[in-house]
């Protein structure tokens, strides 16, 4: 018969640590199952889960909105002539760019040389012209002192005729003399009153005649008179002025420089009207009105403005608007074209339900992310005007929502997503 080892084992006591262990054991698992039960209502639909760092978040308030368009502008002269050379010819410059001037202080002259030898060739035809015109006046005095005399020796004939007939008749009728000499003496006086008739008409026609002929000459003196002002303002012309209180701004050409007829010579620009001229998207350039208030800063300064005008032309997708001063806040020491920042407001609401401007506003705004409970539920949102850092909410939302602004893309077009901290 073999013996068995049950005389040789030898039992063990168990180790006073072993409950402790089990019971840690069993704890920890309960914990994990419980808070694993916690969170599956919120993974249950949740397509994966994205940080919060990745994503920026805005809460949506209710208050005023305001929008506006805002940039950069620069100052320009609202009143700004150009002047341009009348005639071609040698420029002398009297002053120089950035040089402060006075109305009808002269700024720059012409030499035209060729313009003051035809004013001087046209003044001597000028008086060439009044001497013609004295010279008619004395001969038309001249015929008519010949034709009145003429005219006189017509009337002297017909009297003397008409007292030899008297005469005659006397004589035949006491029988002195022959009836043929009274016949003679009629034909006498009828002759001599066709002679009258003759010259009477002939000194209306003379008149008439030298009147036309002086009126001529004066006509042509006149003429001439005017083409002798006309060049001698063409002359004057040559000699340019400041048309406005102001200063030199640019200048076109050089010193002694020949210039073209209706060549650009300068620029005065009159500091005493300036305004600011902006670069506006044509998106917004729809909007802008006449007369909206906006507002100018720079140089720790601020001023008031207004609209003044807006440009009807787009160029390269903008439009140019300027604002006016108004004229209790005009700026002093301001520089053609200093860079100025602008502001212009195109509508103000109070009690507007709105959210801070994201991609969310640019990529459609037809549905948002609404964060709740740590987890992003995709939700239809319709969104109203919009300003340069808020967009008015119209329906979907209500005060107080935390919505994904920006980095919604990281969701890809999911319902759900559960945000990591």
């Amino acid at each position: 018969m073999i013996r068995d080892t049950s005389a040789q084992d030898r039992p063990l006591s168990a180790p006073r640590h072993g409950k402790r262990r089990l019971l840690l054991a069993c704890g920890g698992a309960l914990l994990i199952g419980f808070a694993a039960w916690s969170l599956l209502p919120r993974m249950g639909s949740a397509a994966g889960s994205v940080s919060l760092s990745r994503l920026s978040i805005a809460t949506v308030e209710l208050g005023p909105l305001v929008r506006d368009v805002a940039g950069e502008g620069r100052v320009v002269a609202a009143m700004s002539s150009t002047l341009f050379a009348p005639q071609a010819g040698a420029l002398v410059l009297e002053a120089r760019a950035g040089d402060a001037v006075r109305k009808g202080q002269l700024l720059a002259r012409i030499s035209s040389p060729e313009l003051q030898a035809r004013l001087a060739q046209e003044q001597s035809q000028l008086d060439a012209l009044r001497t013609e015109l004295m010279r008619a006046e004395v001969e038309a005095r001249q015929q008519n002192a010949s034709q009145r005399s003429s005219l006189e020796n017509a009337r002297l004939d017909l009297q003397t005729a008409q007292n030899n007939l008297e005469r005659q008749t006397k004589a035949f009728e006491a029988g002195a003399t022959a009836g043929i000499q009274v016949e003679q003496a009629r034909d006498a006086l009828a002759k001599a009153g066709i002679t009258l008739r003759h010259a009477e008409g002939n000194e209306h026609l003379r008149k008439d005649s030298l009147m036309f002929e002086v009126q001529a000459r004066r006509q042509a003196l006149q003429r001439q008179h005017l083409l002798v002002q006309d060049l001698q303002r063409q002359l004057a012309e040559l000699t340019l002025r400041a048309p406005a209180d102001g200063q030199v701004g640019q200048l076109f050409v050089a010193e002694r420089a020949q210039v073209a007829r209706d060549a650009k010579l300068l620029t005065v620009i009159d500091l005493s009207a300036l305004e600011v001229q902006m670069q506006v998207a044509e998106s917004f350039a729809r909007e802008l009105a006449l007369g909206m208030p906006g507002e100018v800063s720079g140089n720790g300064q601020r001023w008031r403005g207004r609209i003044s005008s807006v440009s009807p032309e787009v160029v390269n997708g903008e439009v140019a608007a300027r604002l006016r001063f108004e004229d209790a806040d005009k700026p002093e020491q301001l520089r053609q074209n200093q860079r100025l920042s602008v502001r212009v407001l195109l509508d103000r609401r109070e009690n507007v339900l709105s959210v801070a401007r994201g991609r969310f506003a640019d990529e459609g705004g037809h549905h948002v992310y609404v964060l709740r409970d740590g987890v992003a539920q995709r939700s239809p949102v319709r969104l109203g005007v919009r300003s340069l850092d808020k967009v008015e909410i119209l329906s979907g939302l209500k005060a107080g929502d935390q919505i994904v602004i920006n980095g919604a893309d990281a969701f890809q077009g999911a319902e759900r997503v559960t945000i990591a901290q």
